[in-house]
């Protein structure tokens, strides 16, 4: 395959930053979208070039770093990581832009890499179980109804790839949130902070300047893993309880 690539590419967050277009040949259709980038930086290192970046970890799906916006949509065509994705949903002759996640909550790095550290922020403002750790526990110890349990484990799949930041036309990061909110507040053991978690969640949310979710649904169309939009109102929900209960 022969490919003409317009790709995004940005020295440093204050730099304005512009669309440059490469070719790259002899790609194979086997090959992920990743490992095409990888020739392609091969080729700018023979020619002296400095070579793209970009960021990738596992190439497995699972850790949500290779967020890139793929002739407009988050992680390409089809429902998966970048990393996942293959050369096989492109044909011979494409131009191909790539850009990174446009966020005003993800700044530019470098080229095609963002800050995503909003999301982390997030996380310590109330994403976990305060509860003393020691030796694993014997999983029937805690009874947690299968349903729970279910809905539970399928939001937890969320990788925090920012995919539902990048599609949202509001840059709104509520899937992201309602998952985390969602799945600490099936279990049992999320119950005790289940309120001030929301609340002080939310909060972070906003000040990270995140926008706000008028349900358009782009987030979850993105989702690599297909979190329901769901969660969304399970989050504005418990952010209305743990409001009338003053938290």
């Amino acid at each position: 395959m022969n490919l003409t690539l317009k790709i995004w590419r940005q020295t440093d967050s204050q730099d304005k930053g512009k669309i440059h277009t490469y070719q790259v040949s002899g790609i194979s259709q086997d090959m992920s979208f990743l490992e095409m980038l990888d020739v392609l930086n091969e080729q700018l290192n023979e020619m002296g070039e400095e070579p793209i970046a970009f960021d990738s970890d596992c190439r497995e799906g699972i850790c949500g770093m290779c967020s890139l916006m793929i002739n407009g949509e988050p992680h390409g065509p089809e429902v998966t990581t970048t990393c996942q994705l293959h050369m096989r949903s492109f044909k011979d002759g494409d131009t191909i832009t790539i850009e990174p996640w446009r966020s005003g909550a993800f700044p530019v790095l470098k080229d095609l890499c963002v800050d995503r550290s909003a999301f982390d922020r997030i996380i310590q403002s109330g994403g976990y179980i305060s509860a003393n750790t020691g030796s694993a526990p014997e999983a029937n110890s805690v009874p947690v109804p299968r349903d729970n349990a279910v809905r539970a484990f399928n939001v937890a799949t969320c990788i925090g790839c920012g995919a539902c930041v990048a599609a949202c036309p509001n840059g709104s990061a509520s899937l992201f949130l309602g998952a985390k909110i969602t799945h600490l507040g099936e279990l049992p053991q999320g119950q005790p902070e289940r309120w001030s978690r929301v609340v002080d969640m939310a909060a972070q949310h906003d000040h990270e300047g995140f926008g706000g979710c008028t349900n358009i649904g782009e987030c979850t169309a993105a989702c690599p893993k297909e979190i329901p939009l769901d969660v969304i109102s399970q989050l504005n929900k418990d952010l209305r309880t743990a409001m009338r209960h003053g938290h």
